[in-house]
């Protein structure tokens, strides 16, 4: 079988750090700390363009489909290469994956700031894509190795926080810088900070990590890029579709994307019976108390991530606000879910995920439902009081469902583990921009969805937000199957180290 020893620090087994208890070792709170500060600002590039799409829409001519690509290419990107990651993992040192990640990053934000049209500028953020891939899976991988099990839910709760701040704070970063700047500056202004934490990393990151022999099959992920890629295309054409734009039917793509799914599967299973290295252990799927609030994350991130693309469009469009307002309007979401997450995460510690995820799926689903009523006539609080509501809820699921997920699965299977959520989850936000995108079009029935009335993108926005109300639903029964306490890895987890 497949050396399955993971190449990350394990807290259970006393090191020179220091052991197990309920504090972290000594140097695993920078070891920490670096990773989530780089994270967050890879990630805050995920959203980045959400309030700069009706400015990019002028500026470079393109439609609402078109433009939407350089957020949803950026997350397919980081979906077909992230079931990679546990592989890289696995066979490199903490520090040499991290100074290669920021170094990519850092070329592809460049290449992004200097592009002189559309083309250019989405290769950039497919480059950016490759190197923020490795960021969040070998965040949570090595967080949950370095935290303490009794005090697992609150620290992961602040860890698990920066995926879902991030991308909230994006919006509101884009806006401000947009009101004085152009768009180039969303970029330029990223690469010192980017270029700081990688000579940070190179002074203060120590290996942590013992590498082991692994190898990565291509052809996997050949298969990745095909079914991902093939699925998310498929979906972004949809609104096109129905609005008579579209090159080709939606119907191939999505088709061809399933059966690279199944293809995908199907030869992680293989590869693993022959005694090689999968990119996803497929065994971690067998585990009820990671399956069940994966599926739930996928719901939560098809909304998220869409709706952060769709309601800058809403504001723009049906209230005439401007993009330092859109801005300064999305701040408060960042606030609120950092808020919510750091009091979540004791309440977990203390009685499970279920007081966490099943109201705040709930007042999730409701709050989305409510967008969908408002109107031009509205004003801007109500549509402020809804937004922030959507994402304090949308908080008490996040690190709850991650953190729960991860504590299901054995120690060696974390790699695995964390990449294939992270990878679901972007996966879902990609497919979630392409669904409601392609829903404001439809809704929109205008030749030009670039360009609306007020009325017009009222009536967009609303078909936007119905498609994530009922996408919602969707949370709210698997959050139920959820089961009332936290999960531990059982003991016959361990039979399946050789099955």
């Amino acid at each position: 079988m497949p050396n399955s020893t993971p190449a990350v620090a394990n807290p259970d087994h006393p090191t020179k750090d220091g052991g197990p208890g309920d504090r972290l070792a000594p140097g695993s709170a920078l070891v920490i700390g670096l990773l989530m500060g780089s994270t967050f600002l890879v990630l805050l590039n995920e959203m980045l363009l959400g309030v700069a799409l009706p400015t990019l829409i002028a500026d470079l001519g393109i439609t609402p489909s078109s433009g939407q690509w350089l957020t949803t290419g950026y997350l397919l990107t980081l979906a077909v290469l992230i079931p990679a990651t546990g592989y890289v993992m696995r066979r490199f040192h903490l520090r040499t994956i991290f100074l290669t990640a920021m170094s990519l990053f850092i070329v592809g934000t460049a290449i992004a700031a200097f592009a002189p049209g559309f083309g250019v500028l989405l290769v950039g953020r497919v480059v950016q894509a490759a190197g923020t891939a490795v960021f969040v899976p070998l965040l949570m991988t090595t967080a949950m190795r370095l935290i303490p099990e009794a005090r697992r839910g609150a620290i992961m709760a602040i860890v698990t926080a920066v995926p879902a701040i991030a991308p909230a704070v994006g919006p509101a970063v884009s806006g401000l810088v947009l009101s004085f700047l152009e768009w180039r500056w969303l970029f330029i202004l990223v690469l010192p900070l980017a270029v700081f934490a990688l000579v940070l990393g190179a002074f203060k990151l120590k290996n942590i990590t013992t590498p082991v022999h692994a190898t990565l099959d291509v052809f996997s992920l050949l298969l990745s890029a095909i079914g991902f890629g093939a699925l998310v295309f498929g979906l972004s054409l949809i609104g096109e579709s129905a609005s008579g734009h579209a090159l080709m039917s939606p119907i191939l793509p999505i088709a061809v994307g399933l059966v690279g799914l199944v293809a995908f599967v199907i030869r992680q299973q293989a590869i693993r019976r022959r005694g090689r290295d999968p990119l996803i252990d497929m065994r971690i799927f067998r585990t009820k108390s990671f399956v069940v609030p994966l599926i739930v994350m996928m719901f939560v991130a098809l909304n998220g991530f869409g709706i952060l693309l769709v309601l800058p469009l809403v504001l723009t469009g049906a209230l005439g606000m401007g993009t330092l307002a859109v801005g300064l309007f999305l701040v408060p979401g960042g606030a609120m879910i950092s808020l919510v997450s750091a009091v979540g995460g004791r309440i977990y510690d203390r009685f499970g995920p279920a007081p966490l995820i099943i109201p705040g799926s709930m007042i999730w689903t409701a709050s989305i439902w409510y967008l969908s009523t408002l109107n031009e006539t509205s004003g801007v609080w109500l549509y402020l009081v809804a937004y922030l509501v959507m994402s304090g809820a949308q908080a008490m699921m996040w690190a709850p469902l991650t953190t729960l997920a991860l504590s299901s699965l054995r120690s060696d299977l974390y790699p695995y583990g964390s990449a294939a959520f992270t990878t679901a989850q972007q996966l879902a936000g990609a497919a979630g921009g392409a669904v409601l995108v392609s829903a404001y079009t439809i809704g929109a029935d205008a030749v030009n969805a670039g360009r609306l009335s007020v009325a017009e993108a009222v009536d967009a926005g609303q078909a936007a937000f119905t498609a994530g109300g009922i996408i919602a639903f969707g949370a709210i029964v698997g959050a139920i199957l959820i089961g009332r306490r936290k999960a531990a890895p059982v003991a016959s987890d361990v039979a399946l180290q050789d099955a």
